[in-house]
This record gives structure tokens, sequence and C-alpha cells, in this order.
């Protein structure tokens, strides 16, 4: 495995989450009756979001979506946990690991790579399409859907080709 794919599969999922703890301290954004309350699930926006994503993934890909939902709501429940417990320090913690998860990012694009995070380039993409591709990835690494595997490779391929021609002109 390359090592910007493995810092890849380590820190996005991890970017994602303390996205997601951050997020949790807006509180709830809507009131729910006592018996569709869940505790550690609360519908703040850390936990709008994870339901977004999960949602948008599954319309994405089914079976790799549904595959990944239990791995976003229970990363969710446990941030939210962490939050309810823990509080401010939960942020800070939260904000400190996002910190070095990015900063693991772009020494990987930078040493590996030899270029910018997609992040420079679309943010919906950094934000969105990243944690999926990167689940992609795992699945793929196991033998899931061959086929689109060597389609998503045939479109990076590509892309790497646009970027050298861009970076070769400049």
């Amino acid at each position: 495995m390359q090592v910007n794919v493995a810092i890849h599969i380590v820190f996005v999922p991890v970017i994602m989450l303390c996205m997601f703890q951050l997020a949790t301290n807006t509180g709830p954004l809507i009131s729910l009756p006592d018996s569709l309350s869940i505790k550690t699930f609360p519908p703040n926006l850390g936990t709008m979001a994870c339901l977004l994503y999960t949602t948008l993934y599954i319309l994405m890909e089914p079976v790799a979506g549904t595959l990944l939902a239990p791995l976003l709501v229970g990363g969710t429940v446990f941030v939210n946990h962490l939050t309810i417990t823990y509080g401010s320090i939960a942020t800070y913690w939260g904000l400190g690991i996002q910190a070095v998860a990015w900063v693991a990012q772009f020494v990987g694009h930078g040493a590996f790579e030899r270029r910018a995070p997609a992040l420079l380039d679309n943010l919906m993409q950094a934000f969105f399409l990243a944690p999926f591709f990167v689940w992609l990835e795992v699945l793929f690494s196991l033998g899931y859907r061959p086929q689109l595997k060597a389609r998503i490779n045939h479109a990076v391929l590509k892309e790497i080709a646009k970027f050298k021609e861009v970076k070769g002109k400049n």
C-alpha cells in the first residue's frame, strides 16, 4: 500500500469525526419528544451531518454506503458522548487531533504525491467525497467491485495527467 493512501485511510476518517465532534457543540437543532430522543444521538449539527453524509453515500453506492453507515453512526454517537461527558475538553481535543490529522494530510500530499491536496481544488470533493473515496479504497483492497475500481482508477489517472500537464505549463 502506498504511504499516502495509508495516511488518507487513517486521517481522513479522523478529520471527519473531529468535524462531527465540533458540530456537536451546536446543541439540538430541533426539539424531539422523549420517545424519539437518544441521549448520544441528539439532533445537533454533528448528528445531522452524519445522517446527511450517510444518506448520500448510500444513494451514491448502496452497498458501500450501507457498510459505512454503522461506522459513521457509531462514530457520531461516540463524539456526541465525548461532548456530553467532557464538554469543552472534548472540543479542545477534537481541535488538536484535527490539527495533527490535517498536518499529516498536507505532509502526505507534499512528500508523497508532490501536489496540493484536493481541498485547495474543490471543497465539496475534499469534505464530502474524500471520506467515501477512502472507504472505497478500503473495500477495493478487499476485492469489492473490481469494475468500479478500474473505472475510478482510470478517472484518477486522467486527473493526474491533467494536473501534470498544467504543472508542466507553469
